[in-house]
């Protein structure tokens, strides 16, 4: 599918209005705050525009055997094959916009109140473009970079030398088996380990881990950045779980450089709550 027919109309006309090549009276618009604004300008960038895309997905049933540990496949495909669609529409605005990556994307999963299966899969960012117009910045295959990094982590990892070439991810739905009832009974009171939990959460976040790294090794990165491994159930059946791996794929813009020469980071403290 081309790109024209995934990007809704008003969408196409909210691009024309940005500012970029063929439109030097248009406007950008980010989410950036002040400093990450004036940070990826310090870093040799511009921002050109929100990049967006949303997928609203119906995700199918699968039932766990009670008493046994194992991936939910039908689930785990599902959660990833949304995210992609939403990351691809979004990497499309890019494109259309001509921008070489978008930077501080986040990756939402919202349930839809109409239905307990529907799930909204939403991917936002601001496309940024190189002042100068200098080239090598894309991600994997020409296409735009997308990285998770903050304003001012994409300008610290540029300043020693790295660049992003896209946020990589593992999902992996797993169901947790139950106890049977003698076990339950026999560790009343008592401190003792749950081995079959311990097991299972263990496996299931090394399935999403292995999945993320694979993606990395195949866009050809040094090594992934900004880890954050996220916990959900999404409405599920008891004892299911989602285990999702995302990072940033990044590797050295020309040569690495030697640790001695890495500029220091800059300390910045979060107000967040």
């Amino acid at each position: 599918m081309s790109a024209t027919n995934d990007i809704p109309a008003h969408a196409l006309e909210r691009l024309k209005g940005l500012r970029g090549e063929g439109h030097a009276g248009g406007i950008f618009t980010s989410d950036f705050s002040v400093n990450e604004f004036l940070l990826v300008r310090k870093a040799g960038f511009e921002p050109v525009g929100l990049c967006v895309g949303s997928c609203i997905y119906h995700v199918g049933i699968q039932y766990g055997n009670w008493s046994k540990n194992e991936e939910m496949t039908v689930l785990s495909q599902a959660m990833y094959h949304a995210r992609e669609a939403a990351m691809s529409r979004m990497r499309e605005e890019a494109a259309d916009m001509k921008a070489d990556g978008v930077v501080g994307v986040r990756l939402t999963v919202k349930r839809l109140e109409w239905d307990s299966n529907v799930l909204e899969f939403l991917a936002i960012g601001t496309g940024v473009v190189h002042a100068a117009g200098r080239s090598g910045f894309k991600g994997p295959k020409d296409q735009p970079f997308t990285s998770d990094l903050s304003g001012q982590d994409f300008w610290t990892l540029l300043h020693a030398g790295y660049r992003p070439l896209e946020m990589v991810m593992g999902s992996c739905v797993y169901h947790v088996a139950h106890r049977g009832l003698l076990k339950t009974l026999g560790s009343t009171g008592q401190n003792v380990e749950l081995t079959n939990f311990s097991q299972a959460l263990y496996d299931a976040r090394e399935i999403a881990m292995e999945r993320m790294q694979s993606e990395a090794i195949e866009a050809g990165a040094e090594g992934v950045v900004g880890v954050d491994l996220h916990e959900g159930s999404h409405n599920w059946q008891p004892h299911v779980i989602e285990f999702f791996a995302v990072g940033t794929a990044v590797t050295p813009i020309t040569t690495e450089l030697a640790a001695s020469t890495i500029p220091d980071p800059q300390l910045v403290l979060s107000v967040n709550s």
